[in-house]
């Protein structure tokens, strides 16, 4: 049996992150609308954080969570690439993460 979003993911969890979710939760926010921001910019740690405090499915849970590893290689490529027509020199670790998230989200999708 697979294993659900919340054991799977749980061991990525950081505190901070899920203090700041539950205290805006706590004040009414939409935990999937917020958790959609953070995924649209690229921002995983903070998706995570409200995805696993909210009451969806994991098929959504998967879908936000992947897509916000995309957007961070997205956001880490373009910026990979406006600095090396500013520095006029390449910047392969950047892209590397960029590698790094594509793979991740492929994962999660998976």
């Amino acid at each position: 049996m697979p294993a659900t979003f919340a054991e799977q993911y749980r061991s990525l969890l950081k505190d901070v992150f899920l203090d700041l979710a539950r205290k805006e939760l706590e004040q009414g926010a939409d935990g999937l609308t917020y958790a959609d921001i953070y995924a649209e910019q690229g921002k995983p740690d903070f998706a995570l954080a409200y995805l696993s405090l909210i009451d969806v499915s994991d098929e959504v849970k998967r879908a936000i969570f992947a897509r916000a590893y995309e957007r961070r290689a997205e956001i880490s490529e373009e910026k990979a690439e406006a600095f090396d027509r500013q520095f006029h020199r390449p910047f392969p670790l950047i892209k590397l993460e960029a590698q790094k998230d594509r793979l991740a989200a492929q994962q999660v999708r998976q």
